[in-house]
């Protein structure tokens, strides 16, 4: 199935590759530039003998310092006549890049879209609802960036009514 795919993408969407890189991992994988990810996953989608055509997992890897650019999100897709065809597709993302959303693809891509956006802070343009989905809405910053202090920002602001709540129920025990 890799080579069929690698053929496709070589013949139908070569400006879109970004670059070629094995990696040590049992999937094929294939870097993709951040404006070709809803044309080739539409076209992956409905292409006779590939069809991946389940979005299986929506996810992102901070490289920071080890990697140039700093983000890659990742797209796990399978095919759902073909249980095991298996395929990653990364985009590579600097800092404040944002990459477009494929909810007009897969819909089930909605919830995990905006999972990436709360924990790693990237942005998924055309996204209908792009705001925190786990951390509270006055969360400062995105927990799973690696430059994220383990000690949070001084995050008291978001307990501190507990804090009041706790202290009152100790006075009046």
């Amino acid at each position: 199935m890799k080579e069929t795919i690698q053929s496709f993408l070589k013949d139908k969407f070569s400006h879109f590759i970004s670059k070629e890189e094995e990696i040590l991992t049992n999937l094929p994988t294939f870097f993709l530039k951040p404006e070709g990810i809803v044309p080739v996953l539409s076209a992956l989608k409905t292409e006779p003998g590939i069809e991946l055509n389940y979005l299986n997992d929506l996810t992102a890897i901070d490289w920071l310092g080890k990697k140039t650019p700093r983000f890659e999100v990742c797209y796990l897709l399978r095919s759902g006549n073909k249980s095991s065809t298996r395929v990653q597709f990364r985009v590579a993302l600097e800092e404040d890049e944002e990459v477009p959303s494929i909810i007009g693809i897969f819909k089930g891509a909605n919830w995990p879209e905006r999972e990436v956006y709360d924990l790693f802070g990237i942005r998924f343009a055309g996204h209908p609802r792009m705001d925190r989905l786990i951390m509270p809405d006055n969360f400062q910053g995105h927990p799973l960036r690696k430059d994220y202090p383990l000690e949070g920002f001084g995050q008291d602001y978001l307990i501190e009514d507990l804090l009041t709540i706790h202290l009152n129920e100790d006075m009046e025990a």
